[in-house]
């Protein structure tokens, strides 16, 4: 099928990784010693990819996307806390921070109107929920629902505390390093290497988890096959 002019192109995999991690992992590990680029400009130069990559994410799609913008503030506070040479301590709290912020926000909006488990899982990017809405009231199971989707709910928190919980891990184990030397931008490189790996993986198996448990439900509720409220692009 041929993409419509009005269609958004779809990222790459393969850039994501190459520009956010591969690249920057590189350039940290193998071109900061004096011979190359130097401590302080090989720091500027490998977060300047991911960030110009979350720029140019924004001028594809004309839209902010929250983790986007969060992800390009996060490096801008990695790349700041390194060239100032503060204790690496403030990386650690810093990684830590930014997904433990997301799961306090996700817990916290299921006391208003709009909780958040309905940006992640419960939208019309992957379902067609008036359609699911329709059946769950004809079939008089909007209670049993409304309590699935607080279910999902601290299980995508869940995922975000995880994510913090390896992300402080990974950067006290890691950096150990005075910033400022070969040695620490090695050692943020090594970072950047492992957080797919180590950090991404287990926080979006418990992400894939809960939504899952939300696809069960909802085709037990509302009596309908998947493939019949999924949306098919």
């Amino acid at each position: 099928m041929t993409q419509t002019a009005n269609q958004p192109k779809r990222e790459s995999l393969l850039l994501n990784l190459l520009l956010n991690i591969i690249i920057p992992t590189v350039i940290l590990t193998k071109f900061s010693g004096d011979n190359y680029l130097g401590t302080k400009w090989s720091i500027v130069i490998a977060l300047a990819f991911p960030i110009l990559y979350g720029l140019n994410d924004f001028r594809r799609t004309g839209k902010l996307n929250l983790f986007s913008a969060l992800g390009v503030i996060s490096i801008f506070l990695t790349g700041g806390i390194s060239l100032l040479e503060l204790d690496p301590k403030y990386i650690a709290f810093k990684e830590a921070g930014i997904p433990a912020l997301f799961g306090l926000a996700t817990l916290i909006s299921l006391k208003t109107r709009y909780p958040l488990v309905r940006t992640f899982l419960y939208n019309d990017k992957i379902l067609q929920i008036d359609k699911v809405a329709q059946a769950l009231a004809r079939e008089g199971t909007e209670v049993e629902f409304n309590a699935a989707l607080k279910n999902a709910s601290y299980l995508v928190a869940m995922s975000f505390f995880l994510s913090s919980a390896l992300n402080y891990g990974l950067a006290k184990y890691l950096l150990v390093s005075p910033p400022g030397t070969e040695q620490f931008n090695a050692e943020l490189g090594k970072m950047t290497a492992l957080s797919f790996p180590v950090i991404a993986i287990p926080a979006t198996a418990v992400m894939m988890f809960a939504l899952f448990y939300l696809f069960k439900k909802i085709k037990v509720l509302t009596h309908l096959d998947l493939d019949d409220i999924l949306i098919h692009q």
